[in-house]
């Protein structure tokens, strides 16, 4: 497999963010065209974040960045901030081991869907981390707090499931799946 990342590109040209203010989407922009230039990339999607701290997606741009470089531990970082920020805006508990089905409409867009995309992400990250049993617990919560599975974390499930029965720190994965 390649490690290349997918991208989403609107018939523009542009990546498509969601409803961003105009000013962060236009470094989020800058961004993706920085691409190539690591220290550039980060550098606009920080000062996206500096003017737009509450924007949920720079959370997503920032920790693809760190996943998509390998840097597992920052993708993490921005992932579980990205985490504390939606359960903040959504007026339910950032603690993802929690939650229940009732503690918020999971099926509504905005904060409760970027929570289970940023939950899918971090089984995803502890997956490349070799930390399977941490990947599987919070894919478990995902499949009680959201049984139809709206963000595709099934994949993940599956994907951790087919690793084996190895022990925490066993059975990690290498390429993100298509």
């Amino acid at each position: 497999m390649s490690d290349e990342p997918i991208e989403l590109r609107m018939s523009n040209g542009r990546m498509a963010f969601g409803d961003v203010p105009e000013q962060i989407d236009e470094l989020l922009q800058e961004a993706v065209k920085a691409r190539d230039v690591p220290e550039a990339c980060e550098a606009l999607l920080w000062e996206a974040h500096r003017r737009g701290p509450r924007v949920l997606p720079v959370f997503y741009a920032l920790y693809k960045f760190y996943f998509n470089r390998k840097k597992l531990g920052e993708a993490e970082r921005v992932a579980r901030i990205g985490l504390d920020a939606a359960a903040l805006q959504g007026g339910f508990s950032a603690d993802w081991s929690r939650l229940t089905s009732g503690s918020t409409d999971w099926t509504a867009a905005g904060p409760a869907r970027f929570f289970l995309f940023t939950m899918k992400a971090l089984a995803f990250i502890e997956l490349r981390r070799h930390n399977r049993d941490k990947a599987l617990a919070i894919l478990a919560k995902m499949a009680e707090i959201d049984p139809a599975d709206q963000v595709g974390y099934g994949t993940i499930a599956a994907l951790a499931r087919g690793l084996g029965n190895g022990t925490d720190g066993e059975g990690g994965v290498s390429d993100p799946p298509r």
